[in-house]
């Protein structure tokens, strides 16, 4: 008689093993950190925040917590996970001086910020230059999606408030590049606001989009070249004529609120003026979706040169009408500044900003799922580790990833690449990292390693 063992097969477990490196496959960002020159970057940005005699560079700290939340780390003691492993990340401080590091860039305020962002800033010029076909602005264009962020507070933190959706906490307003349908994105602003701050504050998407230009090189800070997307948030006349003032010709794909007075020019509006939608490949959108463009008073006061898409959609199954809806059809909208070009065509490129709702998906878990520390000053500060942090694993995915591998989000990467583990053999003056045969995306980590040996690394 055979008696059951079980499912899983038993062994025995003893904590003495050694040249064992757990997290092996995090050796993709540490390399990325080196050919982008992040490293130095923020060592020198971070220079005058280094006290004389100090052992520890403040710049290593900050990027060492940042290396922790790219791998899943939620608040300053997961640097404990790089401290284990110096033979990989090197040396790292110890929490207290960590702490004491956000105390004083905290107590620095916007100064450190902004040392932190330029930063930031020109390693994207060099990510973007070493990335070619690959870079976000490829095709001549860039593409920025604004959108607002609930974060959770569990606690009492400064600034928390009671948000529009009954929860409590922050409410920060965040803007992300777009690297189209072959990659994902990286954050070029994050604007921490309380849990009450309004959804149509022209003054604080104003704020943020400033932020979010200033982050690219310069040639995108205005021009037609770059394009701006908000949700009906962004639907403001103080926001819109910011983007349209002359000198900025930024373009713009906003949202729109359906007032009364839309829905009824949408009433008055031809049959044979509507469009129908169009699928990314050109062809007709399956279901009854229609476009149209609406033009005359509803235009008064608004910037010169602004075209009102209007789309209307019958309902999917189960969906409750509302009493503003005409003849049973949904009606949204939205305004841009684009010309000469078909409205079907602007109205298949507006809803993608929904992307943005991806990115967010992907800095909550990166770090944002919380703001962990008690003042304002110290969330700000950890709103840029998190920035870092997602930038990291963008110009990773960007430079060192190919096909299907580009699209995956932090959690996937964490569980398929970065958690392999590795033997680390010492032999004459090299030290090698031996990844485990058997996993099955040991390859996926070779190849992304030679295609980031293959880039120049900064002098």
């Amino acid at each position: 008689m055979k008696h059951s063992i079980g499912s899983y097969p038993r062994v025995r477990v003893q904590d003495d093993g050694r040249q064992v490196v757990s997290q092996a496959g995090s050796v993709l960002l540490v390399e990325t950190v080196r050919k982008t020159g992040l490293d130095q970057a923020i060592s020198q940005a971070l220079a005058p925040w280094r006290k004389p005699r100090t052992v520890h560079d403040p710049g290593k700290a900050l990027l060492d917590v940042a290396l922790a939340v790219a791998l899943g780390g939620d608040c300053l003691a997961d640097v404990a996970m790089l401290r284990c492993e110096p033979a990989v990340f090197g040396p790292v401080v110890s929490d207290p001086t960590i702490s004491r590091l956000i105390d004083t860039l905290a107590a620095s305020g916007e100064k450190a910020l902004q040392a932190i962002r330029s930063a930031r800033s020109e390693v994207r010029r060099r990510a973007w230059s070493l990335a070619g076909k690959n870079a976000p602005d490829a095709d001549g264009q860039v593409v920025i999606d604004l959108d607002g962020v609930l974060v959770i507070a569990h606690s009492d933190k400064e600034d928390a408030a009671p948000t529009w959706k009954k929860t409590y906490g922050h409410h920060p307003l965040t803007a992300f590049l777009d690297h189209g349908p072959g990659g994902t994105g990286e954050p070029v602003a994050a604007l921490l606001r309380p849990g009450n701050a309004g959804s149509n504050t022209a003054v604080d998407h104003i704020t943020t989009a400033q932020l979010a230009l200033a982050q690219l090189p310069k040639h995108y800070r205005r021009g037609r070249q770059t394009l701006v997307r908000t949700d009906s948030a962004g639907g403001t006349h103080d926001f819109v004529s910011w983007l349209a003032q002359r000198g900025r010709w930024l373009s713009y794909s906003v949202g729109m609120t359906a007032t009364e007075a839309i829905h009824e020019h949408v009433l008055k509006v031809a049959a044979s003026a509507w469009t129908p939608a169009i699928e990314t490949d050109g062809e007709a959108r399956d279901g009854a979706w229609w476009v149209a463009e609406l033009t005359g008073k509803l235009l008064n006061g608004w910037p010169k040169g602004m075209r009102l898409i209007v789309r209307k959609e019958r309902p999917h199954p189960g969906a409750l009408l509302r009493i503003t809806d005409p003849d049973g059809m949904r009606i949204t909208c939205f305004a841009t500044n684009t010309p000469d070009r078909p409205i079907a065509a602007l109205e298949l490129r507006h809803p993608l900003r929904a992307r943005a709702e991806d990115r967010i998906r992907a800095a909550r878990a990166t770090g944002l799922r919380n703001l962990p520390l008690h003042t304002t000053a110290q969330n700000k500060v950890w709103l840029e580790i998190v920035q870092i942090a997602l930038d990291l694993l963008a110009w990773m995915s960007m430079l060192a990833l190919t096909g299907k591998a580009r699209l995956w989000e932090p959690r996937r990467l964490r569980f398929r690449l970065f958690s392999a583990a590795a033997q680390l053999v010492t032999t004459g003056r090299r030290t090698i990292l031996r990844l485990t045969q058997h996993w099955p995306w040991t390859g996926e980590i070779t190849d992304a390693l030679k295609r980031l040996a293959l880039l120049t690394t900064p002098g």
